[in-house]
């Protein structure tokens, strides 16, 4: 019978070791900007398209009946192939009312394996990637579904979420030219405002009296807020505009009747946990058949993005940890050029 001690001894003469990046080791190592983040996310969204990936459905753990609807912690686990296959998994919980303790409404950590052996190899503070992955998918998307050289934005929702949203289109599209912000508390709008007159100064940021003078007319439109239920109604959103509905529960069901498109970024996520295209589904208004496309089939060119100047597109993005794993691979790999973060023993 094998003794407990060897039970407890390491498997091995060499120690297994895992790299630990803490919050400011993922901003040192590429989290101080959009770059790093864009050019992953689309390298998952191809890999996507092309079937190179495994991404079982991520559960939601809630476990208050009657709580908010962003009060739950979901587990997010993917494989990547490719040239540099990788798996792993996102914990990331989220509390509405995290402000009143001082904290951010959303914390994660991203765990990383070896695709061969299946070991740990490297755990991450996932709260800014998860940020930075968010923004680097509307980034991507309005590439290819607003208008070119698009110049006015709108951005309904002036937290952690909605300010990187900002910085990763204002670096991306140079064509901007007016942002507007607003916030049930316009003290976050007006933060946002002059911080991000700061870093782009050739850039007009008006903090807008209401969210409906905020989005009348401008072409690329983000939602980022916690609502729990719609306020957006599809009379808001001007000719030729593209909706990227980040925050999910923020527009009327309509809207994604009535836009020219609707593109998701995987169909099977976004057609559950009671979002509105799993709701519009269950009353049998809509189908995937009513989908134009997922992102991903955009990026690679087996569906066309805009095709006119005056469609209405919508984007619906669930999340999908193909991004998130991707993300965080480039900042590990990006970490271990620069001798960026702490190793950790397993034994």
């Amino acid at each position: 019978m094998t003794d407990l001690d060897d039970l407890l001894a390491p498997a091995s003469s060499r120690p297994h070791r895992l790299l630990y990046l803490s919050r400011n080791d993922v901003a040192h190592a590429g989290g101080s900007s959009s770059h790093l983040f864009v050019d992953a996310v689309a390298r998952a969204l191809h890999l996507h398209a092309g079937g190179g990936f495994a991404q079982p459905l991520k559960p939601y753990l809630r476990w208050r009946p009657d709580g908010h609807v962003a009060d739950r912690i979901i587990a997010m686990p993917a494989y990547l192939g490719g040239s540099q296959p990788v798996a792993g998994i996102k914990w990331i919980g989220s509390r509405h009312d995290n402000a009143r303790l001082g904290l951010d409404r959303a914390s994660a950590l991203v765990v990383l394996n070896d695709p061969e052996t299946h070991f740990p190899v490297a755990v991450l503070e996932g709260g800014l990637i998860s940020l930075w992955r968010t923004a680097a998918v509307t980034v991507l998307a309005a590439r290819h579904l607003a208008r070119p050289h698009f110049r006015s934005v709108a951005v309904v929702g002036c937290g952690p979420v909605g300010t990187l949203q900002v910085r990763g289109l204002l670096e991306h599209a140079t064509s901007v030219t007016e942002v507007r912000l607003f916030d049930l508390r316009p003290e976050a709008a007006e933060t946002l405002a002059a911080a991000a007159a700061r870093r782009f100064p050739d850039v007009a940021f008006r903090v807008m009296p209401s969210a409906e003078e905020s989005l009348r007319g401008a072409e690329v439109v983000v939602t980022a807020t916690i609502a729990a239920s719609p306020w957006l109604p599809p009379e808001w959103l001007a000719p030729g505009s593209f909706l990227s509905n980040v925050s999910l529960m923020d527009a009327f069901p309509e809207v994604l009747l009535e836009v020219d498109k609707v593109v998701v970024d995987d169909w099977d996520q976004c057609n559950r946990e009671g979002k509105v295209i799993h709701r519009l589904v269950s009353e049998g208004r809509f189908s995937r058949t009513d989908v134009h496309a997922e992102l991903g089939q955009v990026l690679v060119g087996d569906r066309p993005g805009r095709e006119d100047a005056d469609e209405r597109i919508a984007l619906n993005p669930m999340g999908m940890a193909v991004e998130d794993v991707a993300c965080a691979q480039a900042v590990r790999d990006r970490a271990l050029d620069a001798g960026i973060g702490t190793w950790l023993d397993l034994a």
